[in-house]
């Protein structure tokens, strides 16, 4: 089991800025576990009793709709810590995690974050800035639905995977997703996202290998309008 204090992954949130002391008192408090493709981290609507870190791997964060249907707000990657905004307010989650890949997570237990909060103010101010990041990109995706086009908003959402997640060797996307995974991040029905990838691949933007999508022209898909 990895040593908070000695993980480069916290680098990448707000653990960061624990003192070595209370990194050590946490790696003896975290448990870690493997989470396989499409399991479920937590469901919608339950009280968390801790934060998960994550450790490799990708997941995406959904919100059931009233029409019953799951819609994407966020993906999921290494570095990031889940619920900690459920354990802050003391209420039920309010999306639902779920692993789109083979996932490694450490789970600290509320406790321990809570002492944290209360006694590292610099902890706190990291935490308090991520989630206001949070809530400016959630602002942006309602404008995004509203003001966009299907095409418009799967266009950023491949350039966004691109700059992210980056590329395999043969120059496919890294992300593997579902065509229903892409119309569940821009809102939109499955047919609606196969017919713009497909219009896409007509135009010469993408190319595809099996289930695998390759962009082939990063500039003119910065220009959908």
């Amino acid at each position: 089991m990895s040593k908070c204090e000695q993980c480069i992954i916290k680098q990448f949130n707000s653990l960061k800025n624990l003192t070595k002391e209370e990194l050590i008192r946490i790696s003896a408090c975290k448990t870690s576990r493997t989470v396989k493709k499409g399991e479920i981290i937590f469901e919608e609507g339950v009280m968390l009793n801790g934060v998960f870190c994550v450790r490799d791997g990708i997941g995406k964060l959904t919100k059931l709709s009233a029409n019953g249907k799951d819609q994407t707000v966020t993906l999921i990657v290494k570095g990031e810590l889940l619920g900690q905004r459920s354990i802050i307010s003391g209420e039920r989650t309010n999306l639902r995690a779920t692993a789109l890949n083979d996932m490694e997570l450490c789970f600290i237990p509320k406790d321990e974050i809570m002492r944290d909060l209360k006694e590292n103010p610099a902890f706190t101010l990291d935490i308090l800035k991520r989630m206001a990041i949070d809530l400016k990109e959630a602002d942006n995706i309602i404008v995004n639905m509203a003001q966009k086009s299907v095409k418009q908003r799967l266009a950023e959402v491949l350039i966004s995977i691109h700059k992210s997640f980056g590329t395999n060797a043969n120059g496919t996307l890294s992300i593997l997703l579902s065509r229903e995974d892409f119309a569940s991040i821009v809102g939109t029905a499955t047919e609606s996202a196969i017919r713009v990838l497909s219009q896409f691949k007509k135009e010469g933007l993408i190319s595809t290998i099996g289930k695998q999508i390759k962009i082939e022209n990063l500039d003119g898909l910065k220009r959908i309008e």
